[in-house]
């Protein structure tokens, strides 16, 4: 068999698994499941994989993490002009690489669903992905946000208020469906953009709360 033929089978694989176990979780798919979808074999899952948990943990890292590398690159990008950025710039272009990003309405969807399997069922992927993607991500938020916080905000109360500020962003990311319908609007670029400033301004208040604990 070609290598050109082995890497169409393991990105068919990948790609098979990862829509089951994003609907279903890891332990409600099997590998008959996968193989039937992917129009491969138990064979090929060995070869490549070694064994499911070896595919489930490989789906995230070649199709969960760079999606989130993807919208980390479009934070940076956003404050690519701003040497000094202040907290609204850090906050509205995370927000806006979140709401704004280039991830496609079928990528979102299966990003989201996979990782609500695995928080709801965690295994090693969520340590995978906690270490090497968001506490990174996280620090870098505290970095560009610290120069602008008084001296005495411990580490832990700016932990929060930066997970405060995600939460929000990720809901109204991934929750749609509900937003759209809890607010009577279409989930369009006029929507969005009010969205943004609207998740923007609640954080600062937030982290403007953040600063008059302090004087």
């Amino acid at each position: 068999m070609s290598e050109a033929v082995n890497d169409q089978t393991r990105e068919r694989i990948l790609d098979s698994a990862e829509l089951l176990f994003a609907r279903k979780g890891f332990d409600a798919v099997s590998i008959r499941e996968i193989t039937g979808a992917s129009k491969s074999n138990l064979a090929a899952v060995n070869y490549h994989f070694g064994s499911k948990f070896n595919l489930y943990m490989e789906v995230f890292r070649q199709r969960w993490v760079p999606r989130t590398r993807r919208i980390r690159k479009q934070f940076a990008e956003r404050l690519a002009d701003t040497p000094e950025p202040r907290i609204r710039d850090v906050v509205n272009a995370m927000v806006r690489s979140f709401l704004d990003g280039q991830l496609t309405d079928q990528e979102r969807l299966i990003h989201g669903q996979l990782m609500q399997r695995e928080i709801a069922s965690p295994t090693d992927a969520l340590k995978m992905v906690v270490e090497e993607v968001m506490r990174p991500q996280q620090q870098r938020l505290s970095d560009l946000m610290r120069p602008h916080l008084p001296a005495h905000v411990d580490e832990n109360r700016l932990r929060l208020s930066l997970l405060s500020v995600i939460g929000v962003t990720l809901y109204f990311t991934f929750a749609r469906p509900v937003v759209s319908r809890l607010t009577g609007q279409e989930y369009d670029d006029e929507f969005k953009a009010v969205l943004i400033d609207h998740i923007t301004t609640f954080a600062i208040d937030g982290m403007n709360a953040l600063n008059k604990e302090y004087n």
